[in-house]
């Protein structure tokens, strides 16, 4: 059983700072050691959700979102099966349910992995920017 419980969210005032955490449990590497992409995604109110920041288990580099670009930076820590999402400068518009999630497929740091290829999802943790 595979469950991804997320943490850390809050709210901060413009140009702080939040860590997120993806505390992930059940997932398995096959013995060909195929990894898992694992992303966080974000879904400010009216909005769609979309992507943030992901990286393959595998891999070394990541891919981001250009609104979050040079901001945020999305690390790993497979020994403890744990994501995480550092937020710096943060603005209004960053305001959102963010949620992780992971895939068992191979991501690229060119282009976002598509939301139907995440197999599963935590529930979310509410980031709120004040002005």
């Amino acid at each position: 059983q595979v469950q991804l419980v997320e943490s850390g969210g809050g709210s901060v005032q413009t140009g702080g700072s939040l860590r997120l955490s993806c505390a992930a449990s059940g997932l398995t590497s096959s013995i060909t050691g195929f990894g898992y992409c694992m992303g966080w995604f974000r879904q400010a109110p009216g909005k769609e959700r979309e992507v943030v920041a992901a990286i393959y288990t595998r891999g070394s580099t990541a891919y981001y979102a250009d609104s979050v670009k040079g901001r945020f930076t999305i690390s790993r820590d497979n020994a403890n099966d744990t994501l995480y999402l550092q937020m710096n400068s943060l603005k209004p518009e960053d305001t959102a349910m963010y949620y992780c999630a992971a895939g068992r497929r191979y991501c690229s740091n060119a282009y976002p992995p598509p939301q139907s290829g995440m197999d599963y999802w935590g529930k979310g943790t509410l980031v709120t920017i004040s002005s």
